[in-house]
């Protein structure tokens, strides 16, 4: 399984306000919430964790069919500034993270082998949902594969295995 987030950097610092009082105790766990403070771009941190929680909630979703709001419960496990781990309850989510100048984009899966399989689509078209989960029928293979769609701001990413 496969999902994947991206943040819109410019649209990031015009929308989110994540110094305001409340916002990171909200999201971040005591762990999570030092790493922020320790980093030397605060900024870019907060979003680099919750890309990754992003990014794993499609799966977790995707996997229990629970659906809500809950990044807290997402604990992010902090390698460096391009991979980690996210867990909540008995599932453990790898993840990569790329990082420019305009954008944080996080993958995360459920088997560190599957990146190597991740392949990358242009259009949303032959994308169906199922109770709002994304999939695309492999025409060549006559299944059905996972999608994973994110968008925000000025970029999009589109990927399925």
């Amino acid at each position: 399984m496969i999902g994947n987030d991206i943040v819109d950097l410019r649209l990031a610092r015009k929308e989110s306000n994540w110094k305001r009082k409340g916002f990171l105790e909200k999201i971040f766990s005591f762990e999570e919430q030092i790493l922020i403070h320790n980093d030397s771009n605060p900024e870019l941190m907060v979003w680099n964790l919750w890309s990754r929680k992003e990014a794993a909630y499609k799966i977790y979703n995707r996997c229990t069919g629970i659906k809500g709001y809950f990044p807290w419960l997402l604990q992010c496990y902090y390698d460096d500034g391009n991979s980690g781990k996210v867990v909540i309850d008995d599932f453990v989510f790898y993840t990569q993270t790329q990082i420019t100048d305009a954008y944080v984009y996080s993958v995360a899966a459920t088997d560190i082998a599957v990146f190597t399989k991740i392949k990358s689509l242009v259009t949303t078209e032959n994308i169906k949902k199922t109770n709002g989960i994304p999939n695309i029928l492999d025409n060549s293979t006559n299944t059905i594969q996972p999608v994973s769609i994110t968008h925000h701001g000025r970029f999009q990413k589109i990927i399925s295995l």
